[in-house]
């Protein structure tokens, strides 16, 4: 006889599982704010230009701003290698980008 599934068992790992992918998605917010100096700004400074980013339309502007980002984060990735001669922080920040949100 097949074994019987615990739904209810499966669902809440499920909940528990979702609720720990937005705790990690908060801090890496948390850690690229740090990361990129936008702590020094003030809380309404950094969610006006937050708010301003997410409505801009202008394709040629959210394009800079792309290219602009993966500067920043390759940066961060050479000199993460360097002080990291074993290659694991590199490996580490690959697993995190490749982490569903």
């Amino acid at each position: 006889m097949a074994k019987m599934r615990d739904f209810d068992a499966e669902l809440k790992a499920l909940g528990e599982r979702a609720k720990l992918l937005k705790q990690r998605k908060i801090q890496q917010y948390g850690e690229l704010v740090e990361a990129t100096g936008a702590d020094a700004l003030d809380p309404e400074l950094l969610a006006g230009a937050l708010l301003a980013a997410v409505a801009t339309k202008d394709k040629t502007v959210t394009t800079d701003w792309s290219k602009k980002g993966a500067e920043f984060f390759r940066g961060r990735e050479r000199r993460r290698s360097s002080r990291d001669p074993g290659g694991k922080a590199g490996s580490a920040a690959a697993g995190a980008e490749a982490e569903p949100s």
